[in-house]
């Protein structure tokens, strides 16, 4: 038996701006095996990308977590400063969207693919305050900021970047 815990945080330097993800798997053992028993796995993710949005990284940190996951029907609380992620789900408007089309929404290819990876697992979502001392939301946000700022790796946001060009984000 496994306990998981996904804390997640995204950043943009601008909105639309350069901007980047955070996110820290940790996987607690607590089965019988004593030889396993509390053994703690901790795994960091990030990425940044050369234009996006704050909203847009918020989800890549949730969706990078649970992608990551090998096994499905896992039981995982995700931590998450994101009101904008935790209501959307918690309060079942992205169902709404969904079965709207995403109408007046923006957002859908990431929202699509989150919920394709949510619905593989048992999932509890925990809203934490942002920049409020808490180690591993703070941990989270230094990742996603150091990826928002290393040029170098930054990847394209290609969705985002051509419904900017259209006018549609």
């Amino acid at each position: 038996m496994t306990m998981i815990e996904l804390y997640t945080d995204g950043a943009s330097s601008g909105n639309p701006g350069p901007g980047g993800y955070g996110t820290i798997l940790r996987t607690i053992y607590t089965g019988s095996n004593p030889d396993y028993h509390g053994k703690l796995i901790e795994k960091e993710f990030l990425g940044g990308y050369r234009r996006t949005t704050n909203n847009r990284m918020e989800l890549m940190a949730v969706i990078i977590g649970l992608e990551a996951l090998k096994n499905t029907k896992q039981q995982v609380t995700i931590y998450s400063d994101s009101k904008y992620v935790i209501d959307a789900i918690d309060k079942r408007w992205v169902y709404g969207w969904m079965q709207k089309g995403f109408a007046g929404k923006k957002n859908k290819d990431l929202w699509l693919r989150l919920m394709q990876s949510y619905k593989l697992h048992d999932v509890k979502l925990v809203w934490v305050k942002g920049h409020n001392g808490h180690p591993l939301n703070e941990r989270c946000d230094q990742l996603a900021v150091a990826a928002s700022k290393a040029k170098d790796s930054w990847q394209i946001d290609s969705v985002f970047e051509m419904e900017e060009q259209k006018g549609t984000n």
